[in-house]
């Protein structure tokens, strides 16, 4: 029986313990950088496997390593993320959250599973390839600085030194059995964007005595619209968004200040400055012009994440070989963002899609949605390939 094949297999009969894996997991989320329960259950893991690990990088990372033949010849890297988000889960699964108002809505859960099933296969056939695989589980990658910052500051990307790396995110929007790839840029940078307009409250019948922060927030809010629309190249990716608009007054008073808060995306670092720049000076000056003032705090977040072409163009035949070419589909640019980023441009990447959907059984729901769920035969899916790139990658 051929590699291809074994690892097949392998991941089909591993598919009931992933399933239980997963929904531990599920059921058990912790919120960024409070993933003490999560980091030791996956130690847990790693120890039943055989696996040699290290602690601690970022506070609860897991950093393991399996060493085929010759395991000074190369090194590649796969990473999954451990975090999860402040959302009260809808579902009526036996595997929902226990953890009040905490879920697993970005399928973190998923990718722990999909690495730890990597692992076990790829421990089990360390004879049948040369070199070293590194096992990243990282932890809060929904928060900033992110955990693959603090992972890399740690020296995560050393002794032994990835020369290529895989990771990958499930998509509701990809039927189960799919996984889909785009070379290149592929996800976009990400910053904060909090306002506090500033002016003189009051009653609202006697508006001549007040300087309204809510009239000149709606101005500014309006106003900065024009910093994408009228200023970006029209090639250029952007999105500028505003989703917090907080006026705490009442119908006849007029509050003292008023908070904004918004997100910006793009693929251009230069742009990505100027944007910042333009941001401040018209909200700055918008306010000062109708007597008020506006303080701008834009908290820089994540890069934008890249594929590179030449791991990305393997890693899709690799797909099609495993998969068939009917299940790799093509992606196009998103304005979501990954902390992975981080990683792409360090270390040449492939940050590829994991189908999940499953329309028959009701399994539709949106990343970051209080009813999202997965089709478990992903799990099958999502660690025979990251297995299968893991071996292919030591040898190209």
């Amino acid at each position: 029986m051929d590699l291809l094949e074994t690892i097949r297999q392998k991941a089909a009969s591993l598919l009931p313990e992933l399933t239980a894996v997963r929904r531990h997991l599920h059921k058990h989320p912790e919120l960024s950088m409070q993933e003490q329960a999560t980091s030791a259950f996956i130690q847990s893991k790693l120890n039943e496997y055989g696996i040699p690990f290290t602690t601690g990088m970022a506070v609860h990372g897991v950093v393991g390593l399996i060493k085929g033949r010759n395991p000074g010849s190369m090194v590649v890297a796969l990473r999954a993320d451990m975090d999860a988000l402040p959302i009260t889960e809808q579902n009526q699964a036996e595997y929902c959250s226990t953890n009040p108002g905490v879920m697993h809505a970005c399928g973190h859960d998923v990718h722990m599973t999909c690495l730890l099933g990597a692992s076990k296969l790829l421990n089990e056939l360390r004879n049948e390839f040369e070199g070293t695989i590194k096992l990243i589980f990282q932890p809060s990658e929904e928060r900033f600085p992110g955990g693959a910052s603090m992972m890399i500051k740690a020296g995560v990307l050393e002794n032994p030194v990835p020369v290529k790396m895989f990771g990958q995110h499930v998509l509701p929007t990809l039927e189960a059995g799919k996984v889909g790839m785009k070379p290149g840029k592929y996800m976009a940078s990400t910053d904060e964007v909090y306002l506090t307009v500033k002016g003189k409250g009051g009653h609202g019948a006697t508006p001549e005595l007040n300087i309204d922060p809510v009239l000149i927030a709606a101005h500014i809010l309006v106003a900065l619209q024009q910093i994408v629309s009228r200023n970006l190249p029209p090639q250029l990716p952007a999105v500028l968004s505003f989703g917090r608009f907080i006026a705490e007054g009442r119908t006849n008073i007029i509050p003292d200040q008023v908070k904004l808060d918004g997100t910006l995306r793009t693929f251009d670092e230069s742009w990505r400055a100027e944007a910042h720049r333009r941001i401040e000076k018209m909200a700055t000056t918008i306010a000062e012009g109708m007597g008020g003032t506006c303080e701008v705090f834009i908290d820089k977040g994540y890069p934008f994440l890249v594929n590179d072409d030449k791991v990305t163009a393997q890693a899709r035949q690799l797909a099609i070989d495993y998969l068939g070419a009917e299940n790799v589909a093509d992606m196009d640019m998103r304005m979501t963002a990954e902390d992975f980023a981080y990683f792409s441009q360090k270390v040449p990447s492939c940050f590829y899609r994991l189908g999940i959907r499953n329309e028959s059984r009701g399994i539709i729901h949106n990343l970051h949605t209080s009813q999202f769920d997965v089709d478990e035969s992903c799990l099958e899916v999502g660690a025979g390939l990251m297995a299968w790139l893991a071996v292919n990658g030591l040898s190209q």
